[in-house]
């Protein structure tokens, strides 16, 4: 079963964000067999009529139930949606906005004990990929330090920073490369994501030890997403 999530990022409204998960959750009622996950923003968040392979996740929170924590959103504004899954290490929030291995890491301990499902990020920059693969490797593995890679609910995306939203998608070889390598480490679903889009989701979701796909600008349009899942379901 492939694992397709939808990465909103700063996109979509109340009122959009539910009409979209309307139309994905009625396709999914009798016309999927992926597991699918849609991260909306956190003004968007609601209790929404979900299939059991449909999950509604939140991009990012603070690692706190609550408190003086101007800007955040805690466990207790999730618990009222009934949110029990996260994107925590994407390289927007890595790069742009200034989180550390060491808050990354301490964000991943602080959800994995509250037993979230968590879609784990992970991805080099080109000045990297441009040193070789051994270089790449060791980015990725500093990008893991601190993270229990044998968390039963965690999901790793593999997306090369130099192909989000850049219209580059990595070669073939390239996510074989490193989806191979990882998996030789660490034995969980592994997703890529780096300007996926329905022209090329078939053919990356056919690459061995590529368990999905983390999409971003290819899944605002639910009519889009829902042919990304079409395409992908019997793979």
């Amino acid at each position: 079963m492939p694992i397709i999530a939808a990465n909103f990022k700063t996109n979509h409204t109340r009122a959009s964000t539910a009409k979209y998960i309307s139309l994905v959750n009625n396709y999914l009622k009798t016309n999927s067999t992926s597991e699918v996950y849609i991260f909306p923003t956190a003004t968007s968040l609601d209790e929404y009529e979900t299939v059991l392979n449909l999950s509604i996740g939140v991009q990012n929170a603070y690692p706190t139930k609550k408190g003086s924590f101007t800007g955040e959103i805690g466990t207790e504004q999730l618990d009222e949606f009934f949110i029990k899954t996260i994107l925590i290490g994407h390289s927007e929030r890595r790069h742009i906005l200034g989180e550390t291995q060491e808050a990354i890491a301490q964000k991943f301990q602080y959800f994995k004990e509250l037993g979230y499902k968590i879609i784990y990020c992970i991805g080099e920059p080109l000045e990297v990929k441009e040193q070789g693969l051994q270089s790449t490797l060791e980015y990725l593995w500093e990008q893991l330090v601190g993270i229990d890679t044998t968390y039963d609910k965690l999901i790793l995306a593999y997306e090369p920073v130099w192909a989000i939203g850049t219209g580059v998608t990595a070669t073939v070889e390239d996510i074989s490369n490193i989806h191979n390598a990882i998996k030789k480490e660490i034995n969980k679903p592994l997703l890529y994501g780096g300007s996926v889009n329905f022209g090329n989701i078939e053919k990356i979701c056919a690459i061995p030890n590529v368990d999905g796909a983390l999409i971003g600008t290819a899944s605002w349009v639910a009519e889009d997403f829902i042919k990304i899942i079409e395409t992908t379901k019997e793979l």
